[in-house]
């Protein structure tokens, strides 16, 4: 793109702004251009091309000015997402794809590289003999192991019936397998029957547009079952369709409001309401959260206990108490803008505030790994130390520093989709909720 195109695009960008500045008061195609910031906008991204050394990626820049348009508003919640990005969240979003049947967590210190953290039955890396604990090492001919996630996951993703070969590392030694690609379904709720007829249903997520099916059908099979008692698991769900998590939240309530919104000019509009339905739950509920329950998953606990329908359990919520309305940027791209704060049936926001649990329990889930750095040692020295018993050795950098980081202990998930893993002697907040329904 040349000097003069570059013009004509941030031209572009300045019409799009003047629609905004007509409606809500912003700039304008003509005043833009006319005040000093904007003029030196216009500036800088015209003498990028003309005096920087090396060769400008335009594309690159210009999402780069949308980013950092959003992120001076030093809001976490209002953000834009690159097409590529957003491709994979839109599937994450319809529950199905091309793929190899795994879950994957960061493997390095940094949030970089892969590894499986699940290898569901059926699925083509079942059947290729990979395990929980392998790193990704490369995808085709690309080598991934400080890749970012969502590149990672790009890359095994893609059509049904198509090939995908993976390198991965076991215990440092890589081998190399090829997978053919299968339809992959999403499943977001996890269940169980507990002993004493206890009834226990995980919700992952409500980024899912089959959740609220899967989580019907799931609470049919409760009723089936003869529970009278259930718990209701959302730990670690980081929330997603404010409408799903209405649906989940009416499964429980007869009638009356469940979440309501406030716009930035004070007008209040309810959002959504329970109303009577033959496949309610009526029995007993409890509902387990931690530091990292948010949004939709706020909402539904907000409603159970502000109704006092159920025992809220475990740790104070992560608080993110706003709705976003996406929006499609030309680009195939996605821009989440804050345009609310949503309210609990008795008007409470908790943006930054969260739901304080009517039973607090620490989640005793994860423990911190142990970890240290040093430094003095000479550029690439071996240094062994003994770590519970076993040894581990670190290799000192060229300025002579070293690190170490244990890997974090993670809950045990099934193999089989649907089926959750409990374990009463080291989760605490469950214990807790088993122990209030005894």
């Amino acid at each position: 793109m040349n000097p003069r195109r570059l013009s004509l695009v941030a031209a572009a960008l300045a019409a799009t702004a003047a629609v905004a500045y007509a409606q809500l008061g912003g700039y304008t195609t003509a005043n833009l251009a006319t005040t000093t910031a904007g003029k030196s906008f216009l500036q800088v991204l015209n003498d990028l091309n003309q005096y920087y050394l090396y060769p400008v990626d335009q594309e690159k820049v210009l999402r780069g000015a949308i980013q950092g348009a959003l992120g001076s508003l030093d809001d976490e919640f209002t953000y834009y997402t690159e097409p590529v990005n957003n491709a994979i969240d839109a599937q994450n979003l319809t529950g199905e794809f091309g793929g190899i049947g795994v879950t994957l967590v960061a493997a390095n210190p940094d949030g970089t590289g892969g590894k499986i953290d699940n290898v569901y039955r059926g699925g083509a890396a079942s059947e290729a003999g990979v395990q929980i604990g392998d790193v990704f090492v490369k995808i085709g001919d690309t080598d991934v192991l400080t890749s970012k996630l969502d590149d990672i996951v790009r890359l095994v993703r893609g059509k049904e019936g198509t090939n995908v070969n993976v390198t991965f590392a076991r215990g440092g030694k890589p081998y190399t397998v090829k997978m053919e690609r299968r339809k992959v379904t999403i499943v977001s709720v996890e269940q169980a029957v507990l002993p004493g007829k206890v009834g226990y249903i995980a919700l992952n997520t409500f980024y899912n547009e089959k959740v609220s099916e899967q989580f019907r059908a799931a609470v049919a099979d409760m009723k089936g079952q003869g529970v009278t008692k259930l718990i209701l698991d959302l730990r670690d769900n980081g929330g997603g369709l404010l409408n799903s998590g209405v649906d989940v939240a009416d499964q429980f309530l007869s009638q009356g409001p469940i979440v309501s919104l406030r716009d930035r000019a004070g007008k209040t509009t309810l959002a959504g309401a329970a109303r009577a339905q033959a496949s309610d739950y009526t029995g007993k509920l409890l509902v387990l959260v931690n530091k990292n329950s948010a949004s939709a998953s706020e909402i539904v606990a907000g409603a159970l206990q502000d109704t006092g329908r159920a025992t809220i359990i475990g740790e104070q919520t992560f608080g993110k108490g706003v709705a976003q309305v996406p929006l499609t940027t030309a680009d195939g791209g996605k821009v989440a803008i804050v345009n609310s704060a949503w309210l609990t049936p008795k008007n409470r926001e908790i943006h930054k505030k969260g739901i304080t649990p009517d039973v607090v329990v620490k989640d005793t889930r994860y423990t911190v790994p142990l970890n240290f750095s040093g430094g003095g040692a000479a550029p690439g020295e071996k240094l062994t130390i003994t770590v519970g018993g076993k040894p581990v050795t670190v290799t000192a950098d060229k300025e002579g520093k070293f690190s170490y980081a244990g890997d974090v202990k993670r809950p045990v998930r099934s193999t089989s989709q649907g089926t959750a893993v409990v374990d009463l002697q080291t989760d605490a907040i469950l214990k807790k909720a088993v122990d209030l329904l005894k």
